[in-house]
């Protein structure tokens, strides 16, 4: 929340900006030439102009076309504006530090033990080491031979078992390693499997796996919200623009409806109906 005091600041300068901006600005005396900014707010706040400068107004900065319009009302887009704002950026920031949080747990308890030398990779990959004790090795053969590993409560097991599944005809038999159908499920468990480096093992360590699970969950939350509240930003912004459009286009004064009815052709008199009504809206 230390955003918030930065966040009211420039939201209020905007407030002031678009209250001034009702004034035309004084030229600057020289040679009757006017200021950059001052010839900006007087086109925006031209009566002729406003029908489109105040809705885009309120679309850049929600708030400041209404209040540009003299509706005070505006002012309650703004401060929907400052709280959204310093909502998203508060949970933004509290999810990368919970990321770096479980990060570095993951670096220095499950994966330090294999002094591992890339510190970082895809998300799914810590979201599996929540859900795995280990990773398991890539290849239980400590020759040239390679053989995945046959144990299902680890990782690497478990991609092995569903490559069995996937290509052999039968698990309980498995076909020849230079069979087709075994170099398929070789191909698939190889590019899904958990590498040398990436190895972790949370043996011994249940404690800080929980704390490891709670931090990733506190994390995804975190981001979840942030990208809630900045759906909600942007609906501000559209909704801000969408009333000061309708309030212009309202406020230009009272509209003629004519309606004209009538009854026949046919040999009784016709009769016709006309009617006008004044319709007018203040806001």
């Amino acid at each position: 929340m230390k955003r918030l005091p930065v966040t009211l600041v420039l939201l209020a300068g905007a407030y002031g900006s678009a209250l001034t901006a009702q004034e035309p600005p004084a030229d600057s005396g020289r040679g009757g030439d006017v200021p950059v900014f001052g010839t900006i707010w007087r086109t925006l706040s031209d009566p002729a102009h406003a029908g489109w400068a105040r809705p885009l107004c309120s679309a850049l900065i929600p708030g400041t076309g209404q209040l540009m319009g003299g509706r005070e009302r505006g002012a309650l887009y703004l401060v929907a504006e400052a709280f959204l704002l310093t909502r998203v950026l508060g949970l933004n920031d509290e999810g990368r530090r919970e990321r770096d949080r479980y990060r570095e747990l993951a670096w220095l308890v499950a994966r330090g033990p294999y002094q591992p030398a890339i510190p970082d990779t895809v998300f799914e990959y810590f979201e599996q080491m929540g859900r795995y004790v280990e990773s398991g090795p890539f290849d239980v053969d400590p020759g040239p031979a390679f053989e995945p590993p046959t144990d299902e409560q680890t990782y690497n097991g478990q991609i092995w078992a569903l490559a069995q599944r996937t290509y052999f005809p039968d698990v309980g038999t498995p076909p020849p390693p230079d069979s087709p159908e075994y170099q398929r499920a070789v191909a698939f468990y190889t590019a899904r499997a958990i590498g040398p480096n990436f190895q972790w093992s949370w043996r011994n360590a249940a404690l800080e796996q929980d704390l490891y699970r709670q931090t990733i969950h506190q994390s995804d939350d975190a981001f979840r919200a942030a990208t809630q509240n900045l759906g909600v930003l942007l609906a501000n912004h559209a909704l801000s623009a969408v009333d000061a459009l309708v309030s212009e286009r309202l406020s230009r004064g009272a509209r003629q409806i004519h309606v004209t009815t009538g009854f026949g052709p046919d040999r009784r008199r016709a009769r016709s109906l006309a009617f006008t009504a004044q319709v007018g809206v203040a806001f």
